[in-house]
C-alpha cells in the first residue's frame, strides 16, 4: 500500500510505470496507490487507482485490491516501511461489507469457477498429473475467506490447509498435500485431486452461507 501526497498526474503515471518496468521480474512487486482522499475514506468499490498485481503496473482498470480484505489486513498486520505506524492511519474495516464480500467472492468466484472442472476434465484420465498450482488455489483460498467469517481475521494459506483439515476432515489430506507443494515439496496432483479439490470448494463455500449467509 503506497500513500501518496497528492493525486498523480499523467506525468506521475508515466514514471510509475516506467520505474516498474525496470524493476525485476521477480520476485514481483505487488501494491495499490492512494492518493490521501481515498486513505482516508478506505474505499471498498474496487475503483481504477494505479495499482500492481503480479508485476503489472495498470491504471484505467477497476482494482480488484480495493475490498474489506486489503483493509483488515493492513489494520492487523500491516508493517510501515517509510511514514507513519499503521494505528496512525484510522484504518477502517466495516464488518458488514468484510462478510458481504467473503460470502459473495465464494459464490461468484470459487464455486462458479469449479463448477466447469466437470466440462474442462471431460474426457482425461483420473491419475493424469495436472498443473500443480490447481488444486493448492482452489483448495486453501476459500477455507482462508471461511476463516474470516467465521473469525474476523486473516490466515496465511499454510494455516488454512490446517484450517480445512479441521472443518472437513475428508479433505485433511489433500489440503496438507497442498500446503507442502507450497513449501517446495515434491507433490504431484492428478485430475482425481482436481475434482475434489473443487469438491472442498463446494463444501465450504455451502457451510459458509449456513453459517454466515443471514
Amino acid at each position: 500500500m503506497i500513500i501518496t501526497s497528492r493525486p498523480a498526474t499523467d506525468d506521475d503515471l508515466a514514471q510509475l510505470a516506467k520505474i516498474h518496468a525496470e524493476m525485476p521480474r521477480s520476485p514481483h512487486f505487488d501494491g495499490v496507490y492512494l492518493e490521501p482522499t481515498l486513505a482516508r475514506s478506505w474505499p471498498t468499490d474496487r475503483r481504477a487507482v494505479p495499482f500492481l498485481v503480479n508485476g503489472e503496473f495498470t491504471t484505467d482498470k477497476p482494482c480488484g485490491e480495493l475490498t474489506p480484505v486489503l483493509w483488515l489486513t493492513l489494520q492487523r498486520y500491516g508493517i510501515p516501511v517509510r511514514g507513519p505506524a499503521v494505528a496512525e492511519l484510522g484504518v477502517r474495516v466495516d464488518p458488514e461489507q468484510l462478510r458481504r464480500y467473503n460470502l459473495d467472492n465464494l459464490r461468484e468466484y470459487w464455486q462458479s469457477t469449479v463448477a466447469t472442472f466437470p466440462s474442462e476434465l471431460a474426457g482425461v484420465a483420473p491419475d493424469a498429473v495436472m498443473a500443480g498450482k490447481i488444486v493448492p488455489w482452489f483448495v486453501l483460498g476459500p477455507a482462508r475467506l471461511h476463516y474470516t467469517l467465521a473469525h474476523g481475521d486473516i490466515i496465511s494459506k499454510a494455516t488454512a490447509g490446517e484450517y480445512l483439515a479441521q472443518l472437513f476432515p475428508e479433505y485433511a489430506d489433500l489440503a496438507h498435500r497442498a500446503v507442502r507443494w507450497r513449501a517446495g515439496e515434491a507433490e504431484r496432483f492428478t485430475a482425481t485431486d482436481v475434482v475434489t479439490a473443487g469438491d472442498s470448494v463446494n463444501a465450504v463455500t455451502d457451510d459458509a452461507w449456513r453459517r454466515f449467509g443471514h
